[in-house]
């Protein structure tokens, strides 16, 4: 929402002030192509939030800001923007924890059935884990620091990273990730390669990860072992 807000300050201070709008979709130079990028940004940022505004309404008071003929103070416009704000977020973690409590139900549905298949082992923190491949090199101290190959999953199959795809391994240190990959690779050996099955308490909660992994979200890996670094 701060964005949102700094993005039209921004947007405000690029636009002549005394230039009245063209109703032309004809953009005829870099300026109006800019102004009319600035609209769609804005817009679009808008959208991405989420956020319910009367669009006729937002124009408005565009307009009456770059003429001086506001309707509400400063200190009016301050303290609904703080009320608006206020009221976006709780909706907005409304729906989130709504949105956590269903993909937990679907993880743990899913890692009550997985520990019965072929080959899964179960943790005391309920992290389950597949051995692909194993090696014969050293374990990791929580402490260090390790290179890893990766592929990351939802629970539906949507790939949300990839380090072989990038061709370059990833240096993690084992005291900053989430917990089942930190627990994960402390039990492996160097050489090894797993598919772990996260539950969400031991990934990202009821958080999620920015637009990619959303709240109470079961995260599939295959995680390879490549080194311990010095």
């Amino acid at each position: 929402m701060k964005q949102t807000i700094l993005l039209i300050i921004s947007s405000l201070v690029l636009l002549s002030c005394g230039e009245k709008i063209s109703k032309s979709t004809d953009l005829k130079d870099s300026r109006q192509k800019a102004s009319y990028g600035i609209g769609l940004r804005i817009a679009k940022d808008f959208k991405s939030n989420k956020l319910d505004v009367d669009s006729e309404i937002v124009a408005k008071g565009f307009k009456d800001g770059l003429y001086g003929n506001q309707l509400l103070t400063d200190e009016q416009v301050n303290k609904v923007l703080m009320e608006f704000q206020k009221e976006m977020y709780e909706k907005k973690m409304k729906e989130a924890q709504g949105a956590s409590a269903k993909n937990k139900k679907e993880a743990e549905a899913f890692l009550t059935q997985n520990k019965n298949n072929t080959g899964i082992k179960t943790t005391v923190s309920g992290l389950q884990y597949l051995v692909i491949k194993s090696g014969n090199g050293l374990s990791p101290k929580a402490t260090d620091k390790v290179t890893v190959h990766y592929i990351g999953k939802l629970l539906n199959g949507t790939e949300f990273d990839n380090s072989y795809k990038r061709n370059q391994p990833q240096v993690i240190q084992l005291n900053s990730v989430i917990k089942g990959w930190s627990e994960a690779l402390q039990l492996m050996k160097v050489g090894d390669k797993w598919k772990l099955f996260i539950h969400p308490d031991l990934g990202f909660g009821d958080v999620g990860s920015g637009e990619v992994i959303p709240p109470g979200a079961l995260l599939i890996f295959d995680v390879e072992l490549l080194g311990i670094e010095k």
